[in-house]
């Protein structure tokens, strides 16, 4: 369950106490770097698991 209508405002206020106005920007730059370090990391881990399968349109050789 997502938070939405006055729960952001009261997590947004929380963050500008927690946090201050100044390190926010910061906050959010590093949470973003992260997640596309994480996706790129997804998908590096998803092409290298079909780079070791055979392709299946391959023809197989007869024995």
């Amino acid at each position: 369950m997502l938070p939405h209508g006055w729960e952001w405002v009261i997590i947004i206020i929380a963050a500008f106490l927690l946090f201050g106005p100044k390190k926010l920007p910061e906050l959010a730059k590093s949470v973003g770097q992260a997640i596309r370090e994480f996706k790129k990391n997804l998908s590096q881990t998803g092409d290298e698991d079909d780079a070791g399968k055979p392709a299946s349109d391959a023809p197989r050789e007869a024995q």
